[in-house]
């Protein structure tokens, strides 16, 4: 379980002073950056994928720097190009890093294992991630979902896990609804607003929240009461990158209509292990040094503000991101003992994976015999195993 709050600052007021004492205003000429590059991201519309476009501008406005945004309908699409190095950086969700990290799900198959995934930055802002449900359809908590159209997009073990999770809030399961399957983020939404389905996952800053909300349908979002002990303990469980958060940015939420449930950073900017250290460095500072240039540009993009990083989460940073929050007085020694035990689960993870080459084994039987392996494997070690 993490425990950890987003709204923790770790002393990050001093580092931004130090940033900026040193450079007087972000420079394009102390940020070295190839013409060119290509961010994978969530669909058109979502609130990943405008906060990319957004920053894309800034990028473009004050170094002359083109960012091509390829949206990807659901993890794998955004993950190919990236393990592909066809893009530099992902935009992307828990999936395509915690889920990727894990080699679960669709990450779990023959043709990909745990991935070494890192991070650059992530938003954190102050809107929530969870199931918004029509207003009409007379769900007021997560427990009268139980019987309702529940979107579940194929190929996005994210958003589906993530509803896994918050259904076990109130003890339910897939079975205990109707699941209705879609081609993407948005198809799901859409369904929504045109009654073939009652509930989907989002953040609530995304464009289809907002579609919703402005349809005769209407958009609601059921709380998870943070007092509710065993709720969050089983939801926790089934998803460890869930907190509890005040959400009061986005549609159908704001400060005088606090959703009290969950967030976890959305979007996260993400990388390979391998990825050039000077990239992802210049990468870091760019995205933070021109932060007040792109602020209040999309809704959410707030979150990606220096002083609203967390720098102990569930997947580790990249050696250029860390070599940046070092220089700019933010990093500290228990964010590298903490970035360096993920790192060694990562490692963990990834011999258990060397192993199962080793074997032979049907490929239907696949999946099943790597969750075996890599459950014994994080317990010989020490390690929390999630998604058993």
């Amino acid at each position: 379980m993490i425990g950890i709050s987003l709204r923790s600052r770790t002393a990050v007021a001093a580092g931004i002073l130090c940033v900026f004492a040193g450079t007087g205003q972000a420079s394009a000429q102390d940020i070295e950056l190839p013409g060119q590059l290509a961010w994978t991201a969530y669909d058109v519309g979502s609130g990943g994928y405008n906060q990319a476009v957004a920053i894309g501008g800034a990028l473009k406005n004050e170094l002359g720097i083109d960012l091509r945004v390829l949206p990807g309908r659901n993890d794998v699409s955004r993950q190919v190009p990236l393990r592909q190095g066809r893009v530099q950086f992902s935009a992307t969700g828990v999936g395509a890093s915690y889920l990727a990290q894990e080699g679960v799900f669709e990450f779990g198959g023959a043709d990909w294992g745990p991935q070494a995934v890192r991070l650059l930055l992530a938003a954190n802002g102050d809107g929530n991630l969870g199931i918004g449900v029509a207003a009409d359809a007379g769900i007021e908590t997560i427990a009268d979902l139980a019987g309702k159209r529940v979107a579940y997009v194929v190929g996005a073990p994210s958003l589906n896990e993530n509803i896994t999770a918050i259904l076990a809030f109130a003890n339910l399961t897939w079975d205990d609804v109707e699941r209705v399957e879609f081609s993407g983020f948005g198809a799901a939404w859409e369904a929504i607003i045109n009654d073939q389905a009652d509930a989907a996952f989002a953040a609530s800053t995304s464009g289809q929240a907002y579609q919703l909300e402005a349809s005769p349908r209407g958009l609601f979002w059921p709380p998870l009461p943070h007092d509710d002990t065993e709720g969050w303990q089983r939801l926790q469980e089934r998803a460890p990158f869930f907190i509890p958060n005040d959400g009061t940015e986005g549609a159908a939420m704001g400060a005088d209509n606090v959703n009290e449930a969950a967030t976890y950073p959305y979007p996260v900017l993400t990388t390979y292990a391998e990825q050039d250290t000077s990239l992802v460095y210049n990468m870091t500072k760019a995205m933070v040094e021109l932060y007040p240039t792109y602020q209040d540009s999309a809704p959410g993009i707030n979150g990606w503000a220096l002083d609203n990083q967390v720098f102990a989460w569930a997947v580790p940073y990249h050696e250029g991101a860390v070599e940046y929050f070092r220089e700019a007085g933010v990093w500290t020694e228990e964010h590298d003992a903490h970035n360096d035990a993920l790192i060694e689960r990562q490692g963990v993870l990834a011999a258990a994976w060397e192993e199962m080459q080793g074997e032979e084994v049907a490929e239907a039987d696949f999946e099943a015999r790597w969750m075996e392996v890599r459950a014994q494997k994080l317990e010989e070690a020490g390690l929390s195993v999630v998604f058993e």
